[in-house]
């Protein structure tokens, strides 16, 4: 009863293929100083790092040119509604230019004339008043 009943491998124990990946793994470690695995180590993330930024800036610099494409485009659409508007406003002022040159001319003059009250007929009638 002591005695193991079946030959199965311990959960523990490495597979023999693992086994020599682990030692070379190992051997390599001990043949480069522990000053080069760190420059590796920093190296291989720098390097994952400044991908990371350089496809970033790719798209940023997608993105800035699509929006600098957009602003042109409202730019010239701005500047159309600004023609179309000076242009209304230009018929309005044309047609309506005659309209003041005709409302000036009808008014009366403004000044500081003396008018006698009555005017021509008031002082005729009186002249004949005054003769009868």
């Amino acid at each position: 009863m002591d005695t193991p009943t079946s030959a199965a491998p311990d959960e523990k124990t490495p597979a023999p293929d693992e086994a020599v990946a682990t030692q070379s793994n190992k051997e390599k470690s001990n043949s480069s100083s522990p000053l080069e695995a760190s420059a590796e180590r920093f190296n291989s993330s720098v390097a994952r790092l400044t991908s990371n930024s350089i496809d970033e800036l790719h798209q940023l610099a997608a993105e800035l040119q699509k929006m600098q494409e957009f602003l042109k485009s409202e730019v010239e659409s701005v500047q159309r509604q600004i023609n179309s508007a000076v242009a209304g406003i230009n018929i309005i002022v044309d047609t309506i230019g005659p309209w003041k040159n005709m409302a000036v001319s009808q008014t009366p003059p403004t000044g500081n004339r003396h008018v006698r009250a009555g005017g021509l007929a008031t002082s005729i009638e009186q002249r004949i008043r005054a003769g009868q």
